[in-house]
This record gives structure tokens, C-alpha cells and sequence, in this order.
């Protein structure tokens, strides 16, 4: 017997409700797990998920031991208002395996096997800047970006400027490999000095999502997405 509580929400006879957590630029299904009306609630508030451990019997929030937590940009109720749908913005992988989705195994031959998981923009360059990050702080002789951190800031910028000019070169002769290369090239030099500055890409991700939709401020225009 399923117990109608919240006013809209159904959850079932424990008072849980499945909470299905969903990635909202890749849209990539990250895990499932339930809520009870207290989870909820405070999911709605902090602007965090929060879950219920049927082993525990507790409240949790994801990311509270790991740091992979998930900010909420939309909920969504299904149409019989007895499952969630939560959209994220994630500051990490979703599974306590180290993948980017709970959901990476598939049925082959009558058994599950791993599935190579495609990386979206996001989690390639969250990958790429962690690797940045830890040569910023266990620097390598052998690794260019160590040397990078080691010649400062003014050597990081000068590569930016560098890669730019490459890029422009490029784009004028009209090739489209030599673009790709150094479009590759100059993101990559940009998240070396992101690093520099502890700006992690998922600040980089809101900026650009709030952008849309709104205007543009004076002086700007040629800015409109």
C-alpha cells in the first residue's frame, strides 16, 4: 500500500521515493537511490541532493565523503507523481567505483560485462584538469606541465598567446585539422592557468549555462549566444 504524502508526491510504504539522477548538459542517467519526504526536503532547500540509506536508516548527501556532490538544477515528478527525476550539475563521478555512472555494465552472452563508458566534453576536461591539478601540487621533472607551473604565470600566458596566434593561422589557411589541433592545444593551455588560479571547469560550465536566455550587458553585444 503506497502512502500519498507532500501533497503531489506518492511514496511507497516505507516512505521512499526513487530518485533517478541524471546528468543536465550530457543528460547521461548518473544513479538511482530514494528519498524519504525529510531527504526531499532538504534536497529542495540547500539546492544539494540528499538520499535515504535503506541499510543505515539515515539521511545522507552525495558527495559528503567523496566531494562528488550533485547540485540540483531542475526536479521533475513522472506521471503517475511516484518517481523523481533530478537533473545535476556534478562535481564528480556518481559511482563509489570511480565511474561516471552507476549504469556501466551491459548483458553479453547471458552475463554482464563493463561497458567503455563515452566520455562527454565535460568529463574529458574535468579528467584532463585534475591531472593539472596534481602536477601543480607533486611536481614531476619529466612533465611539461610542472614545467609550466614552475616558469609562472608569465609562462603559462605566454603559451595561451601563442596557441591563439596558432589558432588564427590556422583558421585563415582554411585547415580544418591543423584547427582541431590547435583548438585542443589553446583548452588545454587554458585549463593549465585555470589551474593556476584554482578556477575548477565546472565554474566555467554555469557561467556559460546562465548565459543563456539572457541578455547581454552594454558593450558586450557581440557576445550573444
Amino acid at each position: 500500500m503506497k502512502k500519498r504524502l507532500s501533497g503531489t508526491l506518492t511514496f511507497d510504504q516505507n516512505g521512499l521515493i526513487p530518485a533517478i539522477i541524471q546528468d543536465h548538459r550530457s543528460l547521461k542517467v548518473m544513479m538511482m537511490a530514494y528519498m524519504n519526504a525529510e531527504a526531499l526536503k532538504r534536497t529542495v532547500r540547500t539546492g544539494r541532493v540528499h538520499f535515504y540509506s535503506r541499510s543505515r536508516k539515515s539521511l545522507w548527501y552525495k558527495g559528503e565523503t567523496s566531494g562528488n556532490v550533485q547540485r540540483v538544477k531542475e526536479i521533475r515528478i513522472d506521471c503517475d507523481q511516484d518517481a523523481l527525476l533530478i537533473l545535476v550539475d556534478p562535481a564528480g563521478p556518481a559511482c563509489h567505483t570511480g565511474a561516471v555512472s552507476c549504469f556501466f555494465r551491459k548483458k553479453k552472452n547471458g552475463r554482464f560485462v563493463r561497458v567503455k563508458e563515452e566520455s562527454g566534453l565535460s568529463e574529458i576536461l574535468d579528467r584532463i584538469y585534475s591531472v593539472i591539478l596534481d602536477r601543480k601540487r607533486k611536481p614531476r621533472r619529466e612533465s611539461y606541465v610542472s614545467s609550466l607551473f614552475k616558469g609562472g604565470r608569465d609562462r603559462i600566458l605566454k603559451k595561451i598567446g601563442e596557441e591563439a596566434g596558432e589558432l588564427i593561422i590556422s583558421s585563415k589557411n582554411r585547415k580544418k585539422k591543423e584547427i582541431v589541433w590547435e583548438v585542443a592545444d589553446l583548452w588545454f593551455h587554458t585549463l593549465v592557468v585555470m589551474g593556476y588560479h584554482g578556477i575548477a571547469p565546472r565554474e566555467i560550465y554555469r557561467e556559460l549555462d546562465g548565459r543563456f536566455g539572457k541578455k547581454q550587458p552594454p558593450g558586450k553585444r557581440g557576445k550573444k549566444k
